[in-house]
């Protein structure tokens, strides 16, 4: 896996970090040929498709068909996908860079945005005239040419309204305001809100980048859901002396004495910002559904020696926030003594620290990090020491 100390601060060309910040992101839409010059996919389309097999990828086959649309969901057998020279039939295998090392190095690049917005890799191959459709995500995405050729319809969506009886939301009544076709290492970038098509012409591979943009109302429902596992049982409802005996002539309605008791438990989840800002970095680091890690085959004496000689690095797909006084990894909180390390924090930026990082640290950081290691959430680097 490339060392994510070794990626550039700003790895497109063609614009700068600062401009595309101030001008583009979350705000318009923007086109950079050759923003990856010579990027070439990281996987071949036999491996895509062998990766589209595998029980733990999230991955579709979308095909038109005298303009009605089919949508099936993996794992798929190899005999299952059409004939490549069959046009208008698409593979996507969402979440790359949680099976594929070179996908996930590729990820590092747009690390130049917070990791707590971003989400993962998708990867398509299409056949000639393949797509999805006309369409509008709720996220951030960049979409990267890897191989062929693929055209771009793009235009705003101010309020989408979908086709009745499909099996994807596509919208109707779609107007483009702009077309594109991409070549291998040019980029799209599209902020949400923004309606596109893209169809292959020929066959061809597309990367894409997308930063999750989580509506309020979700992202506070998971995070209500979270701070009240969290919370202490409380005491137990009880209304002894206080039912009046006018129930009896209506027992359907709703008891304030209940009502009063939720609300002042409801009232204890307001966390103090050291556990509120804990319980989301917990939230957003938690694996996704398919994702589950091997623990590690060598006993915990072996994989010191292994660490203290060439470094460690995150498993591609661990997850890792830091606040100003806790750490968090994979859905958990390291442990209160660990909440301001250095060390840790240096692992979250780089997802790696070397030989003497691991030379300088503490005892307790030693034991978090080679427990990691036996859970599968972190090995030891196989490329050598980073210092």
């Amino acid at each position: 896996m490339r060392r994510s100390s070794e990626k550039a601060a700003w790895p497109l060309q063609g614009i700068s970090h600062a401009h595309f910040l101030q001008r583009h992101w979350q705000r318009r839409p923007l086109l950079l040929r050759q923003a990856i010059p010579g990027f070439a996919p990281l996987l071949t389309r036999a491996e895509l498709f062998a990766l589209a097999g595998e029980d733990d990828a999230e991955s579709r086959l979308v095909q038109r068909q005298e303009g009605r649309w089919t949508l099936r969901h993996g794992p798929f057998a190899h005999r299952s996908f059409p004939a490549l020279r069959k046009g208008d039939w698409t593979l996507l295998v969402q979440g790359a860079n949680l099976l594929h090392d070179g996908v996930a190095s590729f990820l590092e690049r747009f690390r130049f945005l917070p990791d707590a917005r971003l989400d993962d890799v998708m990867i398509s191959w299409a056949s000639n005239g393949g797509g999805v459709g006309p369409h509008v995500d709720a996220y951030d995405v960049f979409l990267v040419q890897a191989e062929g050729q693929r055209q771009w319809r793009i235009g705003p969506v101010k309020v989408p309204h979908f086709e009745p009886e499909q099996p994807l939301k596509l919208l109707t009544n779609f107007e483009p305001d702009a077309e594109f076709v991409l070549d291998p290492g040019d980029v799209l970038y599209l902020p949400p809100g923004w309606g596109h098509d893209g169809v292959a012409v020929g066959a061809c591979m597309t990367y894409s980048v997308g930063f999750r943009a989580p509506p309020e109302g979700e992202l506070l429902q998971q995070l209500l859901w979270k701070l009240a596992e969290d919370l202490a049982p409380g005491e137990r409802y009880s209304d002894r002396g206080r039912v009046d005996t006018a129930v009896a002539g209506h027992p359907a309605k709703l008891p304030q004495d209940l009502v009063h008791f939720l609300r002042a438990a409801f009232s204890r989840l307001n966390p103090a910002s050291r556990d509120f800002e804990a319980a989301l970095g917990e939230l957003l680091t938690e694996p996704k559904q398919q994702v589950w890690f091997e623990a590690a085959s060598r006993k915990r004496a072996q994989l010191l020696k292994a660490c203290a000689a060439a470094g460690l690095r995150l498993d591609r797909r661990s997850r890792m926030l830091y606040t100003a006084r806790d750490v968090m990894i994979n859905g958990e909180r390291v442990a209160s003594g660990l909440g301001r390390s250095r060390l840790l924090r240096r692992l979250a930026d780089r997802h790696a620290i070397g030989v003497d990082d691991w030379k300088a640290a503490r005892p307790e950081e030693i034991q978090a990090l080679l427990q990691w290691c036996v859970q599968g959430w972190a090995h030891p680097d196989r490329e050598g020491d980073l210092s």
